[in-house]
């Protein structure tokens, strides 16, 4: 059977809240494969006005007694942001029931924001038995009630007999909005496998600072590699550490300036040396990546497909950043594979 909602709690109106203009450029949402995606679709259409979409996401129970009196309840609100939590399922009489944590911030235009917090409860009619035309995952009721937690920590931690959301990683967060925010527009939005880039490769790294005396409690470093993009033989990714004294923040690389001299300034031809005029930052790794064995990050650049002239770099993790430690440099077009050497801060003089 349907789980219970809170108990005294009061079938909240969605037309309770007023509203005027909202920015153009909110996101259209229209997702119905998972309940939670309902609700957020929701919110997208009542952020763009798109009044006649939020109250098709209502079955037969609607949130106010007319669609003009939903429309005209949003009079004098700027904008609603929402927050879901896990949603839990119970199905009863040829349906399915879902019942999701749910917190929204409403702001009216005049920059004041309430929080309201409940569980929304939505009802799929199975699949199999439904004849044309067919009726996706409806909302049946919202149960909120206004909430004086903040917006961020809001949401309940479970409905009906469902199972508390797993606690949010903060700092994983944090690092994955200022990928988006820097890198959403130049970086490709999957992987080759077809995960998402915002999905990054996370490591801990604990060690003692340098100085620290025998009995100083370890600290704690995060990684984080998001991947960028994939060109023919190169692949880019870039990296965000954290700690508890500098929050989270991207890491530059250093990498040396190069000036290459060729036999009669034939880039085909044999290499005559290679010296280091300077260095500079990158942001952003060739074919990277971390051993958490050698606390190392490794770049290897191919210059073409082949391999045969690449520039390598070699990064180490010490004191809670990650320096410059070896960069190697394959100058030749020569079809083998034989780099040389030309820092090393790895060797003692």
């Amino acid at each position: 059977m349907r789980s219970v909602l809170f108990a005294a709690t009061a079938f909240f109106s969605l037309a309770a809240i007023s509203q005027t203009a909202f920015a153009e450029d909110v996101p259209y949402v229209d997702d119905r494969s998972d309940a939670a995606a309902v609700i957020r679709s929701l919110y997208s259409a009542i952020n763009r006005h798109e009044f006649a979409r939020a109250w098709d996401y209502y079955g037969d129970t609607k949130p106010a007694k007319d669609f003009d009196t939903f429309v005209k309840g949003y009079d004098g609100t700027d904008k609603v942001d929402v927050k879901t939590g896990a949603a839990s399922s119970d199905g009863a009489a040829g349906s399915i029931f879902y019942n999701v944590p749910v917190a929204i911030q409403a702001t009216d235009k005049n920059g004041e924001a309430k929080v309201f917090a409940g569980c929304y409860t939505l009802r799929q009619v199975n699949a199999e038995v439904q004849e044309p035309p067919f009726r996706p995952i409806l909302i049946d009721k919202g149960a909120l009630k206004p909430s004086t937690a903040n917006f961020q920590d809001a949401v309940p931690a479970s409905c009906g007999d469902g199972p508390p959301p797993p606690k949010q990683d903060t700092v994983l967060e944090q690092a994955k909005r200022a990928f988006v925010a820097t890198y959403g527009d130049q970086c490709d939005k999957q992987t080759p496998d077809g995960k998402p880039t915002t999905e990054p490769d996370a490591y801990s790294l604990h060690y003692k600072d340098a100085n620290a005396g025998a009995d100083a409690p370890e600290r704690e470093t995060r990684l984080f590699r998001f991947f960028c993009s994939m060109a023919a033989y190169n692949e880019s990714a870039v990296y965000y550490i954290a700690d508890d004294v500098m929050g989270v923040r991207q890491l530059q690389f250093a990498s040396p300036e190069l000036d290459i001299r060729y036999e009669n300034n034939n880039s085909e031809g044999k290499v005559e040396a290679v010296h280091i005029i300077g260095f500079q930052t990158d942001d952003q790794l060739v074919n990277s990546d971390y051993d958490d064995n050698t606390r190392t990050i490794t770049s290897m650049n191919k210059w073409r497909g082949v391999g045969d002239a690449s520039s390598t770099g070699t990064y180490l993790f010490r004191n809670g950043n990650f320096s410059l430690v070896q960069y190697d440099v394959d100058a030749s077009y020569d079809g083998e594979i034989n780099p040389q050497t030309i820092l090393d801060y790895n060797t003692a003089p």
